[in-house]
């Protein structure tokens, strides 16, 4: 039975320990674990790296013989199945806890409940539900690629308030501030993924990894190249701190192809073209174990993404200035819609700043 006030303060803590480890879990879901006995805490784990421990099993090794009769909070249900580690029920079983508090269910079909059942079947209480909303959605890129087989896909954008992402010349350096930057650069270390398209690094020459006060790791570089027309001496081919993916058309120069993959560079065909046909990139990369994509791109590709219906979550930066230009590039570019009552709406929309910069995020809803 739950007792709201020492449970909530115990989830939240698991849920901090979660918090911390995210962008670390490759396609697997943060998950933090607290155990207590007595009133005092025994045990703390977070699951750190896909195929090592999950927070259960360090948070019980931590608490020891003291894990008997204790109560577990974790924020996602435990594991049943034999996955790259054995299953967290099987440990919480052996260490004969006396109750376990679990923040959200596993939507992972192999999971899916059948955690909870178990433990309730070795005797042990399980309560369900407390800080759900907040569990879930930590595991919102999580959650989404293991019931649908996509990547997570959010579009980060900044523009001017007139909605210009550089000016008519095309000098976009810096639309935002400093603080803004430094939230992108922990956005790109949360995700497997940094997509942008070929226009962005003919014009750019990025290199698309993640600078943050605290060193974070680097997704992997996607470049959307339907012609396969990427240079060689780009910064994306030539660094090697990062994997290069390229997503072209089928069809594209063999040759070039060839010298791209003799630079370590991955070079994925998809469709028949003339363009890349981003459904089948997005599923081909989640084939390769990309569960999430930070879309930084330009008009084109994130009109493309839109239309598609590929973007699950939208954060807008919006910088305090106005500067014109009717050739001046936007942040999106498609065929647009001929009534307003067809445009895509935003939904569980949030409001902040960053600094001197508005930060505006919300989720599309299709309606087609």
């Amino acid at each position: 039975m739950l007792d709201v006030l020492n449970d909530e303060y115990y989830m939240r803590l698991a849920l901090d320990l979660a918090a911390k480890a995210a962008g670390q879990t490759e396609i697997n879901p943060v998950v933090g674990c607290v155990v207590v006995k007595g009133g005092r805490i025994v045990g703390l784990g977070a699951h750190l790296r896909r195929g090592e421990g999950h927070a259960e099993v360090h948070a019980l090794a931590m608490a020891g013989g003291e894990a008997e009769g204790s109560t577990v909070y974790v924020t996602l249900e435990p594991c049943s199945h034999h996955g790259k580690t054995p299953p967290c029920c099987d440990r919480i079983i052996a260490a004969k806890a006396a109750r376990v508090v679990v923040a959200a269910t596993d939507p992972n079909p192999k999971v899916a409940g059948r955690g909870i059942t178990r433990l309730r079947e070795h005797g042990i209480e399980v309560d369900v539900g407390l800080l759900e909303a907040e569990s879930t959605l930590m595991n919102e890129k999580f959650n989404a690629f293991i019931t649908t087989g996509m990547p997570f896909v959010t579009l980060k954008t900044a523009s001017t308030l007139d909605g210009r992402v550089a000016s008519r010349t095309g000098h976009s350096q810096w639309v935002t501030g400093p603080v803004a930057r430094e939230q992108v650069h922990l956005l790109r270390h949360q995700h497997q993924g940094i997509m942008v398209g070929i226009g962005t690094v003919v014009a750019d020459d990025p290199l698309l990894t993640t600078r943050t006060a605290v060193t974070g790791l680097h997704p992997a570089r996607i470049v959307v190249d339907s012609r396969l027309t990427l240079p060689l001496d780009a910064r994306v081919v030539a660094d090697k701190t990062a994997r290069t993916i390229v997503l072209a058309a089928e069809g594209c120069d063999e040759e070039k192809r060839r010298l791209l993959e003799a630079e370590g560079v991955e070079v994925i065909p998809c469709g028949t073209g003339p363009l890349v046909d981003l459904r089948i990139g997005m599923r081909k990369l989640a084939e390769r174990d990309i569960g999430s994509i930070l879309l930084e791109g330009g008009g084109k590709l994130n009109g493309a993404m839109l239309e598609a219906e590929l973007i699950h979550k939208i954060i807008l930066y919006m910088a305090p200035k106005l500067i014109g230009g009717d050739e001046a590039p936007q942040s999106f570019r498609f065929q647009g819609r001929e009534h307003m009552s067809d445009a895509i709406e935003l939904e569980r929309m949030s409001v902040e700043m960053a600094g001197s910069d508005i930060v505006i995020k919300g989720y599309p809803v299709y309606k087609r």
